[in-house]
């Protein structure tokens, strides 16, 4: 069946044209994450349209977006000049790799986000997106090390229940078993330590400062356990996104960046979700204090308008690469695409004149103490992040911290709460890889009122969903 392009517009659709389009969604739209059988009888949720904070589907019901896409629309949906951007640069130059050959915005990006990045962290390596930078990166330490005459240094250390990315290098390295279980074998070499939820801490969970250098050693433990002759690269979110936003103790990056130190290892600061405000600052390891080796990063980096993705890398290990007649022997068709570098430098341009990672440390706190109002429902047990960027992680008994069962989970969040919370107006994830969490992170231009309408969205169905236990 041929549907036309104009029933895929923004205007609400007719009834018979929303039928065509919901049953060519299942017939031809493969939906990533998705369960497709949840769409064999019943429409497929379908959105058409967003203006700042908002959004709105094919029948023109409005929602929040409490989730800025996928973590992505930092500056908010409707950015005319973001468009505009990208219409510019595809009259002059639509598209030109960058394989042996530059062209003006990705000299331009790369340089602006040198300047941005800290320390010595001056070459930048585009992708097309977040996990074909943290495949970049893996990749570029195995050859580092082989070209610096340490061959046998290709292990990855990584967090449990992290989340890494879904290319088969990306993937070994995410720490959630499940997600892994369909495509195993998978690349080996990748070793996880525990992460850094303080709510279920094993040890020292009164004592948040123990409690980080406890961590931490567990990295040492790991390298010193499979030698540090052997392991390559030790992969962090600086705020971990899987299990539900869990931010580093105090003194958590400095005692790993020592570690790292200590036994010749990179520290790769995965900034997918971090990066680019999210936390109110450009790159999320400067709110931390510390400086990795590489950084990745992606979604925010052009508010979404246009895909591009990046591994920065320091001079100490691009030196290698620079000389001698070596090749980094990787590389992607789209990365560095000139039309998404110019979005992005739009984009950057319009977080400096609008003063957006400012705003977000300037209203981090309200937005903490807003969700943290919710403590006193029976169903919350933690309220956690940092920036713009939270985690309500749920519990059926907030004494014991017991979580819900396989059975509890399917029920209550998949069978009602992702609906309900779409159908009373907002759009966030419920999710658990890990135990159950409800994650938030709003678009940066988000204020107090934008704070209130999700606390209140989320009592009233969070509410509801307890009464399911």
């Amino acid at each position: 069946m041929s549907v036309s392009a104009e029933s895929f517009s923004g205007s609400v659709a007719s009834t018979t044209e929303r039928g065509e389009r919901d049953r060519a969604a299942y017939d031809h739209l493969w939906m990533h994450f998705t369960r497709m059988s949840s769409y064999a009888d019943a429409p497929v949720p379908t959105i058409v349209r967003g203006q700042g904070t908002r959004i709105w589907d094919s029948e023109g019901r409005e929602y929040l977006d409490g989730l800025s896409g996928l973590f992505v629309v930092q500056a908010g949906h409707g950015r005319a000049e973001l468009a505009e951007a990208a219409r510019r640069q595809a009259e002059q130059l639509a598209f030109f790799p960058v394989w042996s050959y530059a062209h003006p915005t990705a000299v331009e990006l790369a340089e602006r986000l040198a300047h941005l990045a800290p320390g010595d962290l001056n070459k930048v390596f585009f992708t097309t997106g977040g996990g074909e930078a943290v495949e970049t990166a893996w990749k570029l330490a195995k050859q580092y090390f082989k070209l610096t005459g340490r061959p046998s240094k290709y292990k990855v250390i990584s967090r449990a229940v992290a989340y890494h990315g879904t290319p088969h290098g990306a993937l070994s390295i995410t720490g959630l078993p499940a997600m892994k279980a369909p495509f195993e074998p998978l690349v080996p070499g990748t070793h996880k330590v525990p992460n850094t939820n303080i709510y279920r801490a094993p040890v020292h969970g009164d004592d948040p400062e123990a409690f980080g250098r406890w961590a931490a050693d567990q990295i040492e433990q790991q390298i010193l356990f499979e030698g540090p002759e052997t392991v390559a690269a030790v992969f962090l979110e600086p705020v971990q996104n899987a299990g539900g936003c869990f931010p580093p103790p105090p003194g958590y990056f400095q005692r790993v960046r020592e570690i790292c130190d200590r036994h010749d290892v990179l520290l790769v600061s995965d900034e997918v979700i971090c990066a680019f405000g999210r936390l109110g600052t450009t790159f999320a390891c400067d709110k931390f204090g510390y400086v990795p080796d590489i950084i990745t990063c992606a979604k925010g980096m052009t508010s979404g308008y246009s895909p591009i993705g990046a591994a920065i890398i320091s001079d100490r290990i691009a030196e290698p690469f620079y000389g001698g007649g070596e090749t980094f022997l990787h590389g992607y068709t789209f990365g560095g695409h000139p039309v998404s570098a110019a979005v992005a430098l739009a984009n950057l341009d319009l977080f400096e004149r609008e003063g957006l990672n400012q705003r977000v440390l300037d209203n981090e706190a309200a937005f903490h103490k807003t969700l943290a109002k919710l403590l006193d429902l029976p169903i919350v047990g933690d309220v956690r992040g940092n920036g713009y960027f939270y985690g309500i992680e749920l519990v059926k008994d907030k004494a014991t911290k017991e979580s819900f069962d396989e059975e509890e989970s399917e029920r209550i969040l998949y069978g009602f709460l992702s609906k309900a919370l779409f159908a009373n107006g907002l759009y966030c994830r419920a999710d658990d890889r890990g135990d159950p969490v409800v994650q938030l992170a709003p678009p940066l231009i988000s204020d107090q009122s934008t704070f209130d309408e999700i606390e209140q969205i989320l009592r009233s169905v969070l509410t509801d969903a307890w009464k399911l236990i």
